[in-house]
């Protein structure tokens, strides 16, 4: 398979993102959505990204969220507290539907459409948190480069909070035969590519730009981070799974899995 460049990566997956809004909106939740967030309490963060986000402390905080798709988690920061959040992603049809929500929510805001390795520099150093959560990492070709544009977005203090997948789970293939034997490298390099619509559940039989999901070990994390300037203050692995529900198969299981992980890095 010819690799990609960078930017070819990029590109596609914007492509393939911007595709892929019309399913996610057909989906049956989004109607819940428009109506919640309407709430002033709104949140759907889970029990353990909202008790690292409090432990942190979000209250009083100016907070971006990175690769933010239709905006509902960066939403859910001002009940926590959050003085100010700015959404940023690279999806111009997600984020219709992030401003979509905003219009219903009591809170204002804000979205920009901005590739994470071309911020604006109205961006830099304005934030006192920044948040990755879930399939953000693995979209990015170059974690190393991307960890350096991530700390220009901090405050000095500044907090970067990541709730992910872990890379152990790139090992297997849920929907195989045999769900259980190893299917891919841990020190896998070459991207998984995917030709249909990016849904969460099942699949859209449908042709579409191909997307590119970049494995990376927990030392390529580490290490980017350390690079990039930023300090570990927290590392968590967990058993239970934050990906779609075909992963759910690898919760509770005698010999048990890291399923995902919690992260929090600090720029000095």
């Amino acid at each position: 398979m010819e690799m990609p460049t960078k930017e070819q990566a990029i590109a596609s997956n914007r492509e393939a993102w911007n595709d892929s809004a019309r399913h996610h909106r057909d989906a049956p939740d989004w109607q819940a959505l428009l109506n919640n967030v309407s709430q002033a309490g709104f949140t759907c963060l889970d029990e353990t990204l909202t008790g690292l986000l409090t432990q942190v402390g979000v209250d009083g905080k100016d907070v971006v969220q990175l690769a933010c798709n239709n905006g509902r988690e960066s939403l859910s920061l001002y009940a926590l507290g959050a003085r100010s959040v700015v959404g940023v992603d690279q999806s111009s049809a997600f984020l219709e539907q992030a401003r979509e929500l905003a219009s219903r929510s009591p809170h204002a805001a804000q979205f920009i459409e901005a590739d994470i390795h071309h911020l604006p520099v109205e961006l830099h150093e304005r934030f006192d948190l920044a948040l990755i959560t879930i399939g953000v990492l693995n979209w990015m070709p170059d974690i190393g480069e991307f960890m350096c544009h991530v700390a220009q977005t901090l405050k000095p203090g500044g907090a970067l909070v990541v709730y992910e997948t872990h890379p152990f789970l790139e090992m297997f293939d849920p929907d195989s035969v045999d769900p259980f034997s190893l299917s891919s490298s841990y020190f896998r390099r070459e991207p998984f590519v995917q030709h249909e619509p990016i849904v969460y559940e099942g699949k859209v039989e449908q042709p579409a730009a191909p997307s590119y999901w970049f494995a990376h070990t927990l030392g390529d994390l580490f290490t980017a981070a350390l690079a990039a300037g930023l300090r570990i203050s927290h590392f968590q692995e967990y058993p239970h799974s934050n990906r779609e529900e075909a992963y759910d198969r690898y919760q509770q299981r005698p010999a048990q899995l890291p399923l995902c992980f919690t992260w929090v890095v600090i720029k000095d």
